[in-house]
């Protein structure tokens, strides 16, 4: 009976790990396969390399505050973990019908909760830590692309912006006894460099999305000592890259709705912020959500963007131009860069809405209810259901 219930464990998380990585590999490489730099299977590939070596370093202090922080690691067995697993992928389940990026990390946090408040066993220390983190990174996330879009954003469109040539990047020089590789017809050698960035970037998110997300699929059972971490970090990566290999390639497309829609180097900006803040939170070993800082990343950039008409006098008065809207990351930068509050409206237009301002309360509102609502359901199956382990 015990192998029964281990083999249900396991493929609770694998179905976990694969709806992760069919979510965070459409986040980490949607810019890359839409700008044709990279094709999906590639993509799929460095996805799971990078996952795990995520997952084996920085993740594994994730792993250990999901596994036994929040609450003891005897409370795991291996009845509880199932269920555990169960409301993060319903979890996942939901927030996918109602098309809102996934915040496995909050959600599993919050079943996890559920069952320390159900035996009495919730570290409101360690939890109120993780509140915390919370509240400060997307608000971090917010003010590090709104300084960048405010007062860096057109020099670094200027100087760095990505322009792609038609053709292959690259060729085969075949001039020589031996072919050699070669820039394709057309490519520049700032392409070329430009290029080699932003798939590094993608694969510094991918890093960050295993520091982050292995722990999801497998902290309940390592927890509990049901299986080893570093089968778990291996377990999680396999089902991660299951996804990446399958249901990722329609998300790497249906991801042009959010960070495609902005231009290759306003999507690598966001890329690195949103990535360092979860790494360095995932080395601290607090669950969080790559999805919310990506997010608030982009709404922060666009609004520093879109401010650069106002001084900083106007922003304290609330004098800015209602016409404006944070599409202006969009906007073309003009030959002659205007300083701070010298662009007018005109100028900071964007030729496409960066996002609907609907959608950003309906990812805030599940943000919020996600958690609350794994927390709720998971405290009544464990008070029905006493199936947990004691401490």
């Amino acid at each position: 009976m015990v192998s029964v219930f281990l083999t249900l464990g396991i493929l609770a998380a694998v179905f976990v790990g694969f709806n992760i990585g069919g979510s965070s590999t459409g986040v980490a490489w949607g810019p890359s396969v839409g700008a044709k730099i990279i094709n999906k299977t590639a993509a799929a590939a460095l996805m799971t390399f990078f996952v795990f070596l995520g997952g084996w370093t920085v993740g594994r202090n994730v792993i250990a505050t999901l596994g036994g922080d929040i609450v003891p690691q005897t409370i795991f067995t291996i009845e509880a973990s199932i269920v555990v697993l169960f409301f993060i992928g319903l979890g996942m389940l939901v927030a996918n019908v109602y098309g809102v990026p996934v915040s496995t990390s909050m959600t599993a946090v919050g079943a996890i909760s559920g069952l320390g408040l159900a035996t009495g066993q919730l570290d409101m220390a360690v939890l109120g830590g993780i509140v915390i983190w919370w509240m400060v990174s997307p608000i971090v996330g917010f003010w590090c692309g709104a300084v960048v879009g405010r007062y860096f954003y057109p020099y670094l469109d200027r100087k760095f912006a990505i322009q792609q040539s038609e053709g292959p990047l690259l060729a085969l020089d075949r001039t020589g006894a031996l072919p050699k590789p070669a820039l394709g017809p057309g490519t520049t050698p700032r392409e070329a460099v430009s290029t080699v960035v932003v798939v590094l970037i993608a694969c510094y998110m991918a890093f960050s999305a295993g520091a982050s997300n292995v722990a999801n699929a497998v902290a309940p059972l390592v927890g509990g000592g049901l299986i080893g971490i570093e089968a778990g970090v291996t377990l999680g990566t396999v089902a991660i890259g299951l996804g990446a290999f399958t249901i990722a390639r329609r998300t790497m497309d249906s991801v042009g709705n959010d960070l495609t829609a902005l231009p290759l180097l306003a999507a690598t900006i966001v890329m690195v912020i949103a990535s360092s803040i979860t790494t360095f939170l995932s080395w601290l070993g607090i669950p969080m959500s790559l999805a919310l800082s990506t997010v608030m990343t982009i709404v922060g950039l666009g609004w520093g963007r879109a401010t650069r008409q106002a001084t900083a006098t106007d922003l304290v008065r609330g004098d800015l131009d209602e016409s404006v809207s944070v599409d202006a990351i969009t906007a073309e930068t003009a030959e002659e860069i205007p300083r701070v509050g010298e662009e007018t409206p005109e100028d900071l237009q964007g030729v496409e809405q960066l996002f609907d301002g609907s959608a950003v309360i309906r990812f805030v509102s599940f943000w919020i209810i996600g958690p609350s609502l794994a927390t709720i359901l998971s405290y009544i199956a464990f008070v029905l259901l006493p199936i947990a382990g004691t401490p």
